[in-house]
């Protein structure tokens, strides 16, 4: 009986890797998450449609995965010595230009999420719960030093309240997050919820 050859997984290497998940993150500033194909994306990086299914699986995984490789750093490795230390160093990881560019990227994505169970599961996944594991670290540290009570309520809401300021410094002011704005956010809102003093 003759062998059946099993197809070899081809690999990309992280730098090709890094051009795709910049050209998804292109696509989906310009069309949004409903109108990006795979297609569009093979298009776009002269791929194969097979190799981008083949290595991604589908649409949401290779969204959630290029959102996830445009993240600056890993919040949880940010430690100043002081929670505020913490944030403004959290807050400043991008600059005003990125953070008004992924304002408007989280805006679409946050609607296509409602709509898109896979992409919901993937993004919760991938992204949201690995950032709150990571703020748990930032935050333990901080129980830790003794600046946040370790029954303090407003631990819960901790990353409701950073991607609040976020998100909703454009749809209330009609204005883009800045470093600025959300340093003054972090010190005025963040900090006294938590029982921190600001300064």
């Amino acid at each position: 009986m003759a062998e059946v050859a099993t197809p070899r997984r081809s690999r990309i290497t992280p730098e090709r890797a890094a051009e795709l998940y910049e050209a998804v993150l292109d696509l989906l500033r310009e069309v949004g998450y409903d109108a990006l194909t795979m297609d569009a994306v093979a298009a776009r990086t002269r791929s194969s449609k097979a190799t981008l299914y083949r290595q991604w699986g589908g649409k949401a995984e290779l969204v959630v995965k290029a959102l996830r490789h445009s993240k600056p750093g890993n919040v949880g490795e940010i430690d100043t010595g002081s929670l505020r230390g913490d944030l403004h160093a959290l807050v400043t990881m991008d600059d005003d230009c990125t953070m008004e560019q992924n304002s408007a990227l989280m805006r679409g994505i946050a609607m296509a999420i409602h709509q898109n169970a896979d992409l919901r599961q993937a993004f919760q996944e991938q992204l949201i719960e690995p950032e709150m594991a990571e703020f748990q670290r930032v935050l333990q540290r901080a129980v830790d030093r003794g600046e946040v009570r370790p029954d303090c309520p407003a631990l819960d809401f901790m990353l409701h309240m950073m991607v609040g300021g976020f998100v909703t410094r454009a749809l209330l002011d009609d204005r883009p997050p800045t470093q600025a704005f959300l340093i003054s956010y972090v010190d005025a809102v963040v900090l006294p919820a938590l029982g921190v003093r600001a300064s």
